[in-house]
């Protein structure tokens, strides 16, 4: 069973992979965007995005989400910080995964835009990765998890 970080601790992943090109998927399966589409019970389950699809769709059913997986196929790839982003922005509670090609050095930043879930293409090194969500200390920046800019937080 396949590992991750979730909430700065290292877990067994509980759901099935995405399969595109599966026909019928299975209970605790994460879907693909288009069989996600198909649901007519949306409640309690699973989507992956993939690079160019924009987490627009998702935003009418925030709260029937699970989760909501942002595949990464190579850690140049950018677009995934912002859906994860705008996820957060728009009110998702649920469980905000990055998944696929990321380093080690963009934890930090994939958390600052609200992921709470990691799950790295080589899940050898979780324990190196899991330390590296916490680089720093303080940021002067405002993001997801903080709002306010250091200037604005200091009496």
């Amino acid at each position: 069973m396949p590992r991750l970080i979730k909430d700065g601790a290292i877990i067994e992943d509980v759901w099935r992979a995405a399969d595109a090109d599966c026909a019928h998927p299975v209970a605790g399966q994460v879907l693909s965007l288009d069989q996600w589409l198909e649901l007519a019970d949306k409640a309690g389950s699973a989507v992956q995005l993939e690079p160019g699809q924009a987490p627009a769709p998702l935003l009418a059913h925030l709260d029937d989400l699970a989760l909501v997986v942002v595949y990464f196929p190579v850690f140049t790839d950018g677009r995934g910080f912002s859906y994860g982003r705008e996820l957060r922005e728009r009110g998702y509670r649920g469980e905000l995964r990055a998944a696929g090609h990321f380093l080690q050095d963009q934890l930090t930043y994939l958390r600052r835009c609200g992921f709470n879930a990691f799950q790295m293409a080589d899940d050898t090194e979780l324990e190196k990765a899991r330390a590296r969500l916490y680089d720093f200390s303080e940021q002067y920046q405002a993001s997801i998890d903080q709002p306010l800019p250091l200037f604005r937080r200091r009496p």
